[in-house]
């Protein structure tokens, strides 16, 4: 085993280990530790990110189940258009996505170029998620829905999902409180369904269908990543989750720009 592939089993558990401690956040980095510690291109670095993610993402939704703060009702409102967007994306767009997009003069703007910069483009709304505080919203208890709003949300999350293999509850989690009247508590909760379902639905619905998967080393990886999940809510009975989640958050900052300037300074 290469050192790179060490750093890269490590830095799955440190994935793992961030969900637990912040609930959220950490699988942003399944991407670029595929893409550069394990070399694979962005198709399957995307792809195997949405399982990664939908995996872990549906053991902490579950365990929020059993505090009683997942809304089945509203997960499934705002899940469904969010599987069709992500399905849709992974089935048929990236697929047909070129080597090079296109041609400015001499440079030529890569489909990596065009899917991590989008990436990194989105890690910088979701680091400013994780840095600003949440504030308790003031409900009258009743979720009322916005259908048309919420599918036209969903498409979009979907769709940027499918695109770049993130999450996007730094998008879900507003949209629950605004278009459904949901308390932050279990608009967080929810998100976590959503993005388990989202994600592994593009995943086995898209990307299965096309690719050939590495089932050893994604069953390895996101085991890994599981694991540090537990670690991470037992770390959280000592630690402070909100100065860590400031902190991670700068370091997304510092992540996405290193992706901007590995796919478009380094050659």
């Amino acid at each position: 085993m290469e050192i790179l592939e060490i750093f890269g089993y490590i830095s799955a558990l440190i994935i793992g280990i961030s969900l637990g401690l912040i609930g959220g956040g950490g699988s942003i980095l399944a991407v670029p530790v595929l893409a550069y510690l394990f070399s694979v291109n962005e198709k399957v670095a995307t792809a195997y990110s949405l399982f990664i993610i939908g995996a872990s993402a549906l053991v902490g939704g579950l365990k929020q189940h059993l505090k009683g703060l997942v809304d089945w009702r509203t997960a499934i409102v705002f899940g469904l258009p969010a599987i069709v967007g992500v399905s849709l994306i992974r089935h048929y767009v990236v697929p047909a996505l070129p080597d090079v997009l296109f041609n400015i003069a001499d440079f030529e703007f890569t489909r990596r170029m065009g899917m991590f910069g989008f990436f990194a483009v989105l890690m910088i709304p979701a680091a400013f998620s994780m840095l600003k505080e949440r504030k308790e919203k003031e409900t009258s208890g009743a979720v009322k829905y916005n259908y048309r709003l919420i599918i036209i949300e969903g498409l979009i999350v979907g769709a940027s999902t499918g695109m770049i293999g993130a999450g996007g509850g730094f998008l879900i989690i507003p949209a629950l409180v605004i278009l459904a009247n949901v308390e932050m508590k279990v608009a967080v909760a929810t998100s976590l369904i959503i993005i388990a379902f989202k994600s592994l639905m593009g995943f086995f619905l898209g990307d299965v269908f096309i690719m050939a998967i590495d089932w050893a080393f994604l069953a390895a990886f996101t085991s890994i990543s599981i694991v540090g999940i537990f670690i991470g809510s037992y770390l959280g009975n000592f630690v402070d989750g909100k100065k860590l989640k400031k902190g991670f958050g700068y370091f997304i900052f510092v992540m996405a720009l290193f992706i901007f300037y590995m796919e478009f300074f380094v050659k």
